[in-house]
C-alpha cells in the first residue's frame, strides 16, 4: 500500500459494531484495506471476545484519537458468580470453584448491594490481564508466562453499575446481566471479581459488549461486514463522520472570521471570547479549522492554545 498525501476529504471517523473473535487491530486492518490507507487507529482497545462500540480514526481523524481514549464509556455485561478463571473472562481456565453451599446462601439482595457500593469514585485494582504495563512488559505477557502479577490500585469513577437481570444455572452458578457507565481506564473485568469477592465468591465475565464510548453509540455503529463488502466490490466506503461533524459532535462552537481561522490555520494566536474547555472553531463555510482551548500563560494572560489543528494551512 503507498504512501498518498494526507486527505481531508477522505477524513474522519468510522464506528463499528466489532464481532467478536477479532482483536481491536484485526479491525484496523480491514479498515486499511478498505479505505486505502495505513493512517487507520482506534481509540480504546476492545479485547477479542467483547462486541460493540469501537472508534477508528481514518487520514488525519486518527489525530482526534487522543481525545476520544479519554471519554467515558458504557457495556453490557454478563458476569457468572462462582468460578473464576485466569483470564477473568470465558476464555481462560477454571481456578476457583466456589462450594454450592456458599452460593446457595447468596440473595440477589446481597448481589444488588455489592454492585450499589462499587458505584462513585473508587479505587480499582485493574486486571492482571490488562495491557498495563509493568516494567516495560504487558501484565497480560507476564501472566502468560506464569508470572505473577500485582498492580496498584487507581482511581476510577463508575456513574453505574446495575443487575438488570439476575438467574440461577442448573449447575448452581449465579448469572448477573449488568449495565456499567464508567470513566476510561476502568476494567469491567475488574468490577466483577470484585462484586463477587464482597460476596466471598469468584467470578468471570461471560459476556461483554460495549455500548458508547463517549458521544458515539451503537446507533451510529456499522457492522464490519459493510467494510468487506467494500473491499470485495471495490468501491470506496463511506465515513461515518466527516472531519467537520467528528471535531464538533459534543462540542461547543466558536464562530471564526475569516481573517482568524487563516491566523489558525497557520498556527497564528487569535482573542480569547472566555469560552470553557475544548471547543470546535469553525470558519465561515462551518469546517473546524482547530480544536481550541483558552488557558493563562506565565504572566497570567488569557490565550487560545490550539490542541489540535483540524485543517493546517499546508493541507488546504
Amino acid at each position: 500500500m503507498s504512501r498518498r498525501p494526507v486527505s481531508l476529504a477522505h477524513s474522519g471517523l468510522v464506528i463499528v459494531d466489532k464481532p467478536a473473535g477479532m482483536t481491536s487491530h484485526d479491525v484496523v486492518s480491514v479498515l486499511r484495506r478498505a479505505f486505502q490507507t495505513r493512517r487507520v487507529g482506534h481509540a480504546g482497545t476492545l479485547d477479542p471476545a467483547a462486541t460493540g462500540v469501537l472508534v477508528v480514526g481514518i487520514e488525519r481523524g486518527t489525530k482526534l484519537l487522543p481525545f476520544l481514549v479519554k471519554d467515558s464509556k458504557s457495556y453490557q455485561a454478563t458476569i457468572l458468580i462462582g468460578q473464576a478463571t485466569s483470564t477473568e473472562d470465558a476464555d481462560g481456565d477454571v481456578t476457583v470453584t466456589d462450594s454450592r453451599e456458599h452460593l446457595d446462601r447468596l440473595t440477589e439482595t446481597d448481589l444488588h448491594t455489592a454492585a450499589a457500593q462499587l458505584t462513585g469514585d473508587i479505587e480499582q485494582v485493574p486486571s492482571a490481564v490488562s495491557a498495563i504495563k509493568v516494567n516495560g512488559v504487558r501484565a497480560y505477557q507476564r501472566v502468560r508466562q506464569g508470572e505473577t502479577v500485582d498492580l496498584p490500585p487507581r482511581p476510577v469513577h463508575i456513574d453505574e453499575f446495575t443487575l438488570s437481570h439476575i438467574r440461577r444455572t442448573p449447575e448452581g452458578w449465579w448469572l448477573l446481566d449488568a449495565v456499567v457507565s464508567c470513566s476510561s481506564g476502568t476494567y469491567v473485568r475488574a468490577l466483577a471479581r470484585d462484586l463477587a469477592a464482597a460476596v466471598g465468591a469468584h467470578a468471570h465475565l461471560t459476556e461483554l459488549r460495549r455500548t458508547r464510548v463517549g458521544a458515539f453509540d451503537l446507533s451510529c455503529a456499522q457492522p464490519l461486514d459493510v467494510y468487506r463488502d467494500a473491499i470485495e466490490s471495490g468501491t470506496y466506503p463511506s465515513l461515518t463522520l466527516d472531519l467537520d461533524a467528528a471535531t464538533q459532535m459534543g462540542r461547543e462552537t466558536r464562530h471564526l472570521s475569516t481573517e482568524e481561522a487563516t491566523k489558525v490555520a497557520l498556527g497564528q494566536r487569535i482573542a480569547p471570547n472566555g469560552m470553557s474547555g475544548i471547543y470546535a472553531g469553525v470558519d465561515p463555510d462551518n469546517h473546524t479549522i482547530a480544536l481550541l482551548e483558552e488557558e493563562k500563560d506565565a504572566k497570567g494572560i488569557r490565550i487560545v492554545r490550539s490542541v489540535f489543528v483540524a485543517r493546517p494551512a499546508t493541507l488546504q
